[in-house]
């Protein structure tokens, strides 16, 4: 083991958002020290409501998707007193705990941006700040989030009014009295469209695909503590789970279809279902309405693929996110929207050695508890208490999930990072229980 706690810290996280801050704490629980470098004034990241490092794609009205019991760190349980589902007011205030808790704000260097991440000749790693300032560490952890650079759609023609991406949208208030095009039918879509409906003079989602659309709550107990029932106390595999699920949402809600909601030619375990307690009664209640795909932007109105043409003030498109590393040269280390990401257990590139990446996954449920996991199973591999295999070897278990991924999930760029929660941590726990990483 490593024992570096009085000397200079020879490890880098780069963000200190939630997963940041695990890996801090699961660092300093190995006895290794470290150096964080934040972008922003402090720490939360996408959970910080205009973070002024930018990076936040938080509007106010922001509420989690998973349930609180679901939702946090394993070993520092969110108080019981907190509703099921947080804010992200409420969200950011716990992980400042964890990292007051655990101590971890003292290493963190807030209003240092990363400019540059380099390896040099002795197989190090040179970081490179805002300030010009640099130095060479022994391993790197990125973990700055996926969520913040736009993916924007192309379609042809022009929009004379306003159009903004869901990263930008804050409060309904600009809307107000206007006639908005929402484009997407995603969680942010969807919450987004709810928001607006009420302030807006119309509110229109337009989907491609449609989606599987699941509600917060099951006879008055939320959603993803059945699918964990199901999944852990009665240990079904993740298939039979999800296939239970999509039953019990149609139980619950019906046959989506009368809403206006195109029902997806794939199965729901195919994809990730829209989680929604409102979208269904708005649309029932008429406050918000559906189209299909734009075909054609034309100055003040769209047009769609059924044919119909409608005037609108604003779109806002709920389209997604890339990938991206500004501090990374894309020879060294990229993802490509759709293609394998290169990354061993999804966290180490093969033939690069001490850089790392913690929270650049996408499961079903909550990415929190997973990334502690993940923070865990780096700790131990700098630590020297887990063995990696060879660059070969994580080549082989590389290919072999991105092809498992194709064989389950939808072929598109929504799902390049996509885990199965259940059976990616049995795997990280595995490794660490033998101390030795495997395919």
């Amino acid at each position: 083991m490593h024992d570096t706690t009085t000397a200079a810290p020879d490890i880098c996280i780069i963000g200190a958002g939630s997963s940041g801050v695990a890996v801090g704490k699961a660092l300093r629980d190995q006895g290794l020290s470290f150096d964080c470098f934040e972008k922003g004034s402090n720490l939360g990241g996408m959970w910080r409501y205009e973070n002024d490092n930018g990076l936040s794609c938080a509007y106010r009205s922001l509420h989690i998707d998973t349930s609180r019991n679901n939702l946090g760190y394993p070993d520092f349980p969110i108080p019981a007193d907190q509703p099921d589902f947080l804010s992200h007011r409420q969200l950011l205030t716990y992980l400042e705990s964890y990292a007051d808790h655990f101590k971890v704000r003292s290493a963190i260097a807030f209003n240092t941006e990363v400019t540059s991440v380099e390896r040099v000749d002795d197989g190090r790693w040179r970081v490179t700040t805002d300030d010009g300032h640099a130095r060479n560490y022994r391993a790197v952890v990125v973990a700055n989030g996926h969520l913040w650079n736009p993916r924007w759609p192309s379609f042809p023609g022009t929009f004379d009014g306003v159009a903004i991406h869901s990263s930008e949208y804050r409060t309904a208030a600009p809307f107000d009295d206007k006639n908005v095009l929402v484009v997407g039918i995603g969680n942010s879509a969807v919450d987004i469209a709810v928001d607006l409906c009420k302030r807006a003079k119309s509110v229109t989602l337009s989907t491609r695909t449609g989606a599987h659309v699941m509600p917060k709550y099951m006879m008055g107990i939320p959603t993803d503590r059945w699918s964990a029932f199901f999944s852990r106390k009665l240990k079904f595999p993740t298939l039979l789970t999800r296939m239970i699920m999509a039953r019990l949402a149609y139980v619950a809600v019906g046959d989506q279809r009368r809403f206006g909601i195109p029902k997806p030619k794939h199965p729901m375990w195919r994809e990730h279902a829209t989680i929604s307690q409102e979208l269904l009664p708005y649309l029932g209640h008429g406050w918000v309405g559906i189209k299909p795909n734009v075909v054609k932007l034309a100055g003040d109105a769209v047009e769609f693929a059924d044919g119909s043409r409608g005037p609108f003030d604003a779109i806002i498109y709920a389209t997604g996110y890339k990938t991206t590393f500004p501090f990374l040269t894309p020879s060294l280390f990229s993802v490509t929207d759709g293609e394998m990401v290169d990354l061993y257990r999804r966290m180490t590139p093969p033939g690069l050695p001490g850089l790392y990446f913690a929270g650049l996954v996408q499961p079903i449920g909550a990415t929190i508890p997973l990334v502690e996991v993940q923070a865990r199973w780096i700790a131990a591999a700098l630590a020297d208490r887990m063995a990696l295999p060879s660059a070969a070897d994580m080549a082989r278990e590389v290919r072999s999930h991105h092809e498992q991924k194709q064989r389950t999930w939808l072929n598109s760029a929504r799902y390049t990072l996509e885990v199965d929660f259940k059976s990616y941590v049995g795997a990280l726990r595995k490794d660490m229980e033998r101390n030795q990483a495997g395919l």
